[in-house]
């Protein structure tokens, strides 16, 4: 392809991902008004395969909700949960008594460790407009030795969240939101204490990037042997290292270079960066489990079935916060951060 790019491939779903990344999926769902209590209308519901609602041709999906959008419980295991909200709301609950809503430009950042079982719901606020939902949940991998810590769950909220942007000589913007790493001498939030993203030394690197019409943006070079993708999810088209690209692909570049980035559309460009050295341990996979070898994977299903990691505290299968809540955060620790 070139020095610079290893390969342009289409999206699929979920997104291709590079250890030490393991899952990526892009979720744009244009709900339409509530029901007043959260959920979407029994007459919006007809036809859907209620509890595995999944079809990407539908303007919105169900998922696993019956009543209300989005994940109710279920475990987690050996690995942790990036999710970046960019519109809508997200209601988390979990079985060590945790819970919270995020919502635009917020991001949760979950380390399931040895086990917890949490839910994600998408509650329908308004009940006189549409509920448009954009979110992305990305999977980091945990090393062996990361597996079993206990698990812990924080709020990168938007307020603090660093934006770098980059101007051309026509006034025109990149703008660049770092969840995770270092961009241009600025810091991005701490992840969680125990994640891979925790020590520098592991390049971890998670970027949201809004290009404005006519805009340009490089993207600087790190360190070899680290793992580097960026998915062009919405916009027209936009020139990587010269190489024209439509939106919907994935490219994989080469960390030892500076590569520029032009959007010549009339559009915006909108992308996701991920970037971190792998972790290159095996990887044994089933369904939320994520561990290093088939007999651990056993043992988690059976340590599951024994202790269902604490049990469910909450009332609802499918638990939201109430339409009158803002965004919160209540620890297990009983600590509550209240945004409002």
């Amino acid at each position: 392809m070139s020095d610079k790019i290893k390969s342009i491939s289409p999206l699929g779903f979920p997104w291709d991902t590079q250890d030490p990344f393991l899952f990526c999926v892009y979720h744009m769902d244009n709900y339409p008004a509530g029901n007043g209590q959260l959920g979407v209308k029994p007459e919006e519901l007809r036809g859907r395969n209620m509890g595995q609602d999944f079809n990407p041709q539908n303007a919105w999906r169900m998922y696993h909700g019956r009543a209300i959008p989005g994940f109710p419980y279920h475990p987690h295991r050996g690995f942790e949960t990036i999710t970046i909200n960019k519109q809508g709301a997200v209601d988390h609950s979990d079985s060590l008594g945790a819970a919270g809503r995020f919502m635009e430009g917020d991001v949760q950042w979950m380390t399931a460790g040895k086990g917890v079982q949490h839910s994600e719901m998408f509650p329908l606020l308004h009940n006189d407009k549409p509920n448009t939902l954009e979110i992305f949940q990305i999977w980091l991998n945990l090393p062996k030795v990361s597996k079993f810590v206990e698990p812990h769950f924080k709020m990168l909220w938007k307020e603090d969240i660093p934006v770098k942007e980059f101007v051309n000589n026509d006034g025109k913007k990149a703008i660049v939101d770092i969840v995770a790493g270092e961009l241009a001498g600025i810091k991005s939030l701490d992840p969680t204490p125990d994640s891979w993203a925790a020590d520098p030394k592991n390049g971890i690197r998670v970027l949201t990037v809004k290009m404005e019409p006519g805009s340009q943006w490089s993207i600087n070079e790190t360190a070899a042997g680290v793992n580097r993708s960026i998915y062009f999810y919405q916009g027209d088209e936009i020139k990587i290292d010269g190489f024209k690209v439509e939106e919907t692909h994935q490219i994989q570049l080469h960390a030892s270079a500076n590569v520029e980035i032009k959007n010549e559309s009339e559009t915006p460009a909108y992308l996701l960066v991920l970037e971190g050295r792998p972790i290159g341990e095996p990887v044994a996979q089933y369904g939320p489990f994520v561990m290093n070898t088939q007999e651990e994977i056993r043992q988690a299903i059976s340590d599951y079935q024994r202790t269902e990691f604490g049990g469910w505290p909450w009332k609802e299968r499918e638990q939201v916060h109430g339409s009158n809540k803002g965004r919160f955060a209540l620890h297990s620790d009983g600590r509550e951060e209240v945004k409002g």
